[in-house]
């Protein structure tokens, strides 16, 4: 195998769209060369009652009493979230509002939450007019102004409306708020090349339109720390794969040592350049230094997003959907099965922990990489059945591919295709199939070809956030 080689060899195509050439030289910020990591701050959300009480037995509004339970809703959500920082004040007219944003600064997204009957529409303005990216919470019967979030939105405003009796609908707010400040401080590392769309391959695009910095790593200096990695920490990252796993097939104990090292100097890597996000443009390549197959895993699981191929529209997806339900993702290569209206996604990394970090570890095996020839050592994990997921995608910065389906078959062992693997249930797979990235522009198999699958349903969440962040939603299907 080929140390350079890319999964371009492997698909035999040669369109050189959605790819930045691995000869093809770096221009941008490299790791050594960039500023050293922003403090990771708490996100300031600035959260804005308006209006006055109202009585408990009449009228449109909020009572003391609910306006209580949603203060202490909040605070619940602050202290267990840990990550956010909220400002919470009343307002009853546009000055107040424009006090409170003052205080909060200038980046600061807001929570406005309906107390009086067009007490919200008489007071907003100053959020609107510096265009705020706003969660509006609407208790039923609280007033009316809930009906003019979606028109604020169609006039360019980012507006996310959450109209429930459910105060979790609060905490919800929080977590997708926090997103658009945590962007801005996020700090991702790419071994170059990048690929994916044209936008999420230029570090200044995704600077300009959600505020991360990319730098590159060079796999020189890389291999220079993976002679120089704790003995001790690779062992015992052996021993917890080899313990961990229900069977071990392909790999040899040489096998697992590379990806263990790998791993270990991964993890090293990311803690030393407080980095957020991680994407690898050669690691197809890796065979002879060790796959980062476990490492991406181990990453994931942690809460650090880290993509295979240099897929920067993957890398982002993973990232928007840590900040905003702290879950990772599972990045897999499409394939189709009218004939049971299902879709597959399979790739040779996956994540253990699907649930989140405190989440239990899926069984898993520890296989050969399915596209050299079974060589390497790589997880084959075993996913829940019957698990409702979303399957997404960020494209071009500013559209996101979004799709929910069930689990209904996890192969006992993975034969064709990639190890980790999921056959899911769709609402029509024949449709999904012809219509397919029909929205993406380029001929680039892996950028066409790639999702990222999370647990659960959030397509409300997708809607949401991209309301918030200016994005539009395609839903897949």
């Amino acid at each position: 195998m080929c140390e350079q080689c890319t999964r371009r060899d492997f698909l035999g195509t040669g369109a050189a769209s959605g790819v930045l050439l691995a000869g093809a030289t770096w221009t941008h910020a490299r790791a050594a060369e960039a500023p050293p990591a922003k403090p990771r701050e708490k996100s300031r959300i600035c959260v804005v009652f308006t209006g006055e009480p109202q009585p408990e037995d009449r009228n449109w509004g909020a009572d003391a009493t609910q306006i209580e339970a949603m203060t202490a809703r909040l605070a619940r959500a602050e202290k267990e979230l840990g990550n956010v920082e909220l400002l919470v004040g009343r307002s009853r007219s546009p000055e107040e509002t424009a006090a409170l944003l003052e205080k909060a600064g200038p980046e600061a997204p807001v929570l406005a939450i309906n107390v009086q009957n067009f007490a919200m529409t008489r007071v907003i303005g100053p959020v609107l007019d510096a265009n705020r990216p706003m969660a509006v919470f609407s208790l039923p019967a609280s007033g009316h102004d809930w009906m003019y979030a979606p028109r604020w939105l169609r006039r360019g405003r980012r507006v996310a409306l959450l109209a429930s009796s459910d105060y979790d609908e609060l905490e919800r707010a929080l977590r997708l708020l926090r997103v658009i400040p945590m962007m801005r401080r996020t700090r991702i590392m790419l071994f170059p090349p990048a690929r994916g769309t044209k936008p999420a391959c230029s570090p200044e695009e995704i600077k300009s339109r959600l505020g991360a910095d990319v730098v590159a790593y060079e796999q020189k200096d890389f291999d220079e720390m993976l002679k120089g990695v704790d003995e001790k920490a690779v062992q015992a990252e052996i021993k917890a794969w080899t313990q961990g796993a229900k069977e071990i097939i392909e790999p040899t104990k040489e096998d697992i040592e590379k990806a263990a090292r790998v791993s270990v100097g991964l993890d090293r890597l990311v803690e030393q350049e407080q980095v957020d996000g991680l994407a690898i443009g050669t690691c197809m390549g890796w065979l002879l230094r060790g796959f980062p197959c476990l490492a991406f895993a181990r990453l994931r699981d942690r809460g650090v997003p880290a993509a295979c191929e240099g897929d920067m529209d993957s890398l982002l997806t993973m990232l928007l959907f840590q900040y905003a339900i702290e879950q990772p993702g599972f990045q897999g290569n499409a394939t189709f099965d009218t004939a049971r209206n299902a879709l597959w996604t399979a790739h040779c990394t996956a994540p253990l922990k699907m649930d989140g970090p405190d989440g239990e570890e899926a069984p898993y095996l520890l296989r050969g990489h399915s596209e050299v020839g079974g060589d390497g050592c790589v997880p084959e994990v075993k996913y829940r059945m019957g698990q409702v997921v979303t399957r997404t995608k960020l494209i071009n910065l500013d559209t996101i591919l979004a799709s929910t389906g069930e689990i209904i078959e996890v192969p006992e062992r993975a034969v064709h295709g990639c190890r980790t693997q999921i056959v899911t249930e769709v609402h029509d797979a024949f449709k999904m199939a012809a219509n397919w990235s029909r929205v993406l522009e380029t001929e680039d198999a892996m950028t066409l070809l790639h999702r990222v699958v999370f647990y659960g349903d959030h397509m409300e969440s997708v809607r949401h956030l991209a309301n918030l962040m200016g994005l539009k939603v395609v839903q897949e299907g």
